[in-house]
């Protein structure tokens, strides 16, 4: 799947924005260096969800890590195939691997998030 219409955040989340609703999910990036995902916390749905805050946890072979909400809103959907196959973000993070669908708060939020390209030097520059 392709990532040009994907935001993506600083802390290695995307968004793909569905007109009022939005889908999140880790970047490709988060999911190498995080190593093999081994569980992950589903926020529940109707959760409000706040810009860049955590929302959920997941854990791979390396740490813990939180999840954070690149838009807020409320959480109408969840992956959870992820629960029997938290794998799938590995395997798929753009696809298969998605986390949460919401209803967008504040569609003005996006102006924070960075494109794939701005991402991709953004990421280039982690790597140094």
């Amino acid at each position: 799947m392709s990532t040009e219409d994907l935001r993506f955040t600083k802390e290695h989340e995307w968004v793909r924005i569905e007109g009022a609703k939005a889908v999140f999910g880790l970047s490709d990036y988060a999911q190498r260096e995080l190593g093999d995902i081994t569980f992950i916390e589903l926020p529940p749905i109707g959760k409000q969800v706040a810009h860049f805050e955590a929302y959920s946890t997941v854990e791979s072979v390396k740490a813990a890590n939180d999840v954070y909400a690149p838009l807020s809103g409320e959480v109408i959907a969840v992956n959870s195939v992820l629960e029997n196959a938290p794998e799938k973000i590995n395997q798929s993070p753009y696809d298969e691997g998605w986390i949460c669908r919401i209803r967008v708060a504040d569609p003005g939020e996006t102006a924070d998030l960075m494109d794939a390209a701005q991402y991709e030097e953004y990421t280039q520059g982690l790597k140094s």
